[in-house]
C-alpha cells in the first residue's frame, strides 16, 4: 500500500491544477473535470482541457452559461478535446444554466439538498447534463477531500484497482490498510491501478 500511495497517490484534481476547497469555483471546476473525464477519451487530454477552460475564463457557471457555443467548442479544442467537443459544449452550457437555476451556481447548495445522504448526492449530480454514473463517481471520489460525509468513497472503478493489486474489495478494510492516507488520495491511486495494468504489476513487484 505504501508504494501505491507514494508513487501514485495524487488526486486527479491536483493533476488538473484545481486547488480544491469547499468554495463555488473549485467545486465547479471539479464538476467540469468529472464531465470531461467520464467520456471515452484519454485522461491526460481531459485534464489538459480542464486547464484550457480555466484559461479561457470559463471557470464558473455564470461565465460558462454566458459564453456562446463556439467559445466553448474552441476552449475544448485548445485542450485537445476534439472528439466530443460539440456535444460537450452543449452539455456544459445546459449544465451551467441548470446549476444557476436550481442551486444559484453553487454546488454547496446541492450538497445541502442531499442532507448528508451520499446516494441522494450521487442522484442529484446525475441530473446535471453531462454527468452520468461514471461522472458522479469521479466527482464524489475527489470531493470527499472537502466533503467528509462522503468518505470513504471507493466506487467500482477504485475497487477493481484494489482487486488487481490483490487488496481487499471492501472500502472500510482498504481505508484501514491505508491508515492516515486521505480517502481521496487512496481512491485516485486505486483508479490508476484499475486503468493501468503495467503500473499495477510494478506496484505488486515492489510490494512483493
Amino acid at each position: 500500500m505504501g508504494e501505491l500511495i507514494s508513487e501514485h497517490g495524487r488526486t486527479y484534481a491536483e493533476e488538473a491544477g484545481i486547488q480544491l476547497k469547499d468554495a463555488p469555483q473549485p467545486l465547479y471546476r471539479l464538476l467540469l473535470m468529472a464531465v470531461l473525464l467520464s467520456a471515452r477519451i484519454r485522461g491526460s487530454i481531459a485534464l489538459a482541457t480542464v486547464r484550457a477552460l480555466h484559461e479561457a475564463g470559463l471557470r464558473d457557471p455564470r461565465r460558462m452559461a454566458g459564453a456562446d457555443w463556439q467559445e466553448r467548442v474552441d476552449a475544448l479544442g485548445r485542450g485537445g478535446y476534439r472528439r466530443y467537443d460539440e456535444r460537450t459544449a452543449t452539455q456544459l452550457g445546459d449544465g451551467a444554466e441548470l446549476l444557476l437555476e436550481r442551486w444559484g451556481g453553487d454546488l454547496r447548495h446541492l450538497r445541502e439538498q442531499a442532507a448528508g445522504d451520499v446516494s441522494a448526492l450521487r442522484r442529484l449530480l446525475q441530473e446535471i447534463p453531462g454527468i452520468g454514473p461514471a461522472g458522479a463517481d469521479i466527482f464524489l471520489r475527489e470531493v470527499q477531500r472537502v466533503w467528509p460525509e462522503v468518505a470513504p468513497y471507493l466506487d467500482d472503478k477504485a475497487l477493481s484497482g484494489a482487486e488487481r493489486l490483490g487488496l481487499p474489495k471492501d472500502p472500510e478494510k482498504l481505508a484501514a490498510l491505508a491508515e492516515d492516507t486521505e480517502p481521496a488520495v487512496l481512491a485516485a491511486a486505486l483508479v490508476r491501478a484499475a486503468l493501468d495494468k503495467e503500473m499495477a504489476q510494478e506496484v505488486q513487484r515492489h510490494a512483493g
